[in-house]
């Protein structure tokens, strides 16, 4: 990418849009496209073409979504599904039909079976039964990939998807039930530390493990793999097995391939906002799946790599939720 390419990066008020936003301000790209939800509804396919041949985008960053925790996926699935699979569809083909160079979709790690083989290598999709929680939204992802992978094939675009373990950082969702884990817990244990609570109460029973990634260095692996050279970014786009007999969706994890159970994760967040109280795990709530531990071979083997660790993360990630709280 020049840096007057016009770069568009859909859902750029989000926590992965904004990362994306700072991330390519900070490299000195100075033609970004942006729309609010007010300005461009990206579920609607008219509005969304129109936009597209109207502004004809050199680079597409798909960072719009749907998001949110066990509790959001449960109450909401239509929503999860229709609404994702709406703005993919809409940008993926507007993408196409405008000429645009390489597109980059952002999708989930939810995407991996619920039992998957650990650490989760890119060709594992597929291979197993989703975790029901939310798997109207992984379907809806797994969709985005192969939409990429098919339009690839069929028209020779360079469209590649990411998966990113599961992000926290600055523009994150604090919503006392929409939210995830993370943001969930800074709250939880914030509200505690001004309440002088005796203790904070954990949703299940604190064994599964996670992987965190902080957001700015999600931006930065997007950024760099947008900006790869042509022969390295070439062998990313998939290989379907019908022609070579491998199954290799264009998909690049993301993340920093170590993790930890959701109790170590309790006490991290704990110690970062100081309560001084018990933590106390409620086994009638949802555990969702064991274990999502990403292989980020991929990814290290270009060149990139994950360099903001958790306590970090932690630490800036409360205090821009102070901030946010004084605002």
């Amino acid at each position: 990418m020049n840096p007057t390419d016009k770069i568009y990066i859909a859902g750029h008020r989000g926590l992965v849009g904004s990362a994306l936003m700072r991330n390519l301000q900070a490299k000195g790209y100075s033609n970004l496209l942006t729309r609010t939800h007010a300005e461009l509804d990206l579920a609607n396919q008219t509005a969304v073409e129109s936009f597209m041949a109207q502004e004809k985008p050199d680079y597409l960053f798909l960072a719009a979504a749907k998001v949110g925790g066990i509790l959001a996926n449960n109450e909401y699935p239509a929503e999860f599904i229709r609404d994702n699979l709406a703005i993919q569809t809409n940008l993926i083909h507007a993408a196409y039909k405008n000429n645009v160079k390489r597109l980059l979709f952002l999708g989930s790690s939810c995407i991996y079976p619920k039992l998957c083989p650990q650490p989760m290598k890119e060709e594992y999709l597929l291979t197993g039964p989703l975790e029901a929680t939310n798997r109207p939204y992984a379907l809806a992802k797994i969709a985005g990939v192969e939409m990429c992978w098919s339009y690839n094939r069929q028209y020779g675009t360079q469209y590649l998807a990411v998966m990113p373990t599961n992000l926290y950082g600055p523009g994150d969702n604090y919503h006392p039930e929409n939210s995830h884990v993370i943001p969930a817990l800074i709250r939880k244990f914030h509200e505690a530390k001004q309440n002088n609570a005796p203790s904070v109460t954990v949703w299940g029973t604190g064994t599964p493990r996670r992987e965190f990634l902080y957001s700015e260095d999600m931006a930065d692996a997007c950024v760099f793999l947008m900006n790869l050279a042509d022969e390295k970014y070439q062998t990313l786009l998939g290989s379907d097995e019908a022609e070579t007999g491998e199954f290799m969706p264009p998909l690049v994890n993301i993340g920093v391939g170590e993790d930890l159970t959701i109790a170590e994760l309790a006490e991290a967040v704990k110690g970062v906002v100081g309560f001084q109280g018990g933590i106390e795990f409620d086994t009638s709530k949802p555990d969702g799946t064991p274990r999502k531990l990403m292989d980020v071979g991929r990814l290290e083997t270009l060149g990139w790599k994950a360099s903001i660790g958790l306590k970090t993360g932690l630490g800036a990630a409360y205090s821009e939720f102070l901030g946010s709280a004084r605002a």
